[in-house]
C-alpha cells in the first residue's frame, strides 16, 4: 500500500505546449504531468486571437492535440476549430434562411476531417437554390481537400479562404449575407511530418 502511494507522489515537470509552424508556432500555454507519456493525446482549447493577436478572431475557438514530447516542449498538430455559441447565435437572424452541412473530406495526406460549412442569407429562398448551395459547399470543400495537406487545409478552413472560395460560387445563386466553416474536427490521423524543436528555430 506504500508502494503505490509513494508512485502517486512522483514529482511532476511542466510541460510548454506549442501551436505548429503553420499556426505561427506560438507558445499555447503549460502543462503538468509525472511522465511525458501522460501529456501526450492532451487536446488544448485557445482562441484564434491567442494565435494572431487579431481581437476580432475572438469568436474562433481552436484544438490543437499534443503529438510528440521532447524533453518540456509538446509539439501539436491542429485538431479542429469552432465559432463560439455567441457568436454564432448572432448570425441568426429572422427572416432568413441558414444553410448548413456536415460531411466528411480527406486531405491529400491522409487526415479525414469532419468540416460544417454554413451560409446564411439575408432573406428566404427556395429549397432548389438551398440544395444548389450545399452542392457548391461539398465541392469547394473535397476539391480543396484532395489538393491539400492537412495543414494547409486548416488555414483555409480558419482563415477564410474555404469561405471566400463558398461565397464567389454561392453569389451566383443568391447573395449570401455570412459565409463560413463554423466547426471542424479531426476524425482520423494521417501522416504527421516530424516537428523541428521549438528551441532548435529560436536559435536558428
Amino acid at each position: 500500500m506504500s508502494k503505490k502511494v509513494s508512485e502517486q507522489k512522483k514529482p511532476k515537470k511542466v510541460y510548454e505546449i506549442y501551436a505548429p509552424p503553420y499556426f505561427g508556432g506560438r507558445w499555447l500555454g503549460s502543462t503538468m504531468a509525472d511522465d511525458p507519456s501522460k501529456v501526450l493525446g492532451r487536446v488544448l482549447r485557445t482562441s484564434l486571437y491567442a494565435i494572431t493577436d487579431d481581437f476580432t478572431k475572438q469568436y474562433m475557438l481552436m484544438l490543437f492535440k499534443v503529438m510528440e514530447v521532447k524533453d518540456s516542449v509538446c509539439n501539436t498538430v491542429f485538431y479542429g476549430h469552432e465559432y463560439g455559441r455567441e457568436y454564432l447565435r448572432s448570425l441568426v437572424k429572422r427572416g432568413t434562411n441558414k444553410i448548413e452541412y456536415i460531411f466528411d473530406v480527406t486531405t491529400r495526406d491522409g487526415f479525414v476531417i469532419r468540416v460544417y460549412p454554413i451560409v446564411f442569407t439575408t432573406s428566404r429562398i427556395s429549397s432548389s437554390k438551398k440544395k444548389a448551395i450545399r452542392k457548391i459547399m461539398r465541392e469547394v470543400l473535397e476539391e480543396s481537400a484532395a489538393n491539400l495537406t492537412h495543414d494547409q487545409l486548416a488555414q483555409e478552413l480558419v482563415l477564410g479562404k474555404t469561405a471566400s472560395d463558398i461565397y464567389n460560387r454561392v453569389k451566383k445563386i443568391v447573395l449570401p449575407r455570412h459565409v463560413g466553416v463554423y466547426k471542424s474536427k479531426v476524425i482520423k490521423l494521417g501522416k504527421i511530418e516530424a516537428a523541428k524543436p521549438v528551441e532548435q528555430e529560436a536559435a536558428a
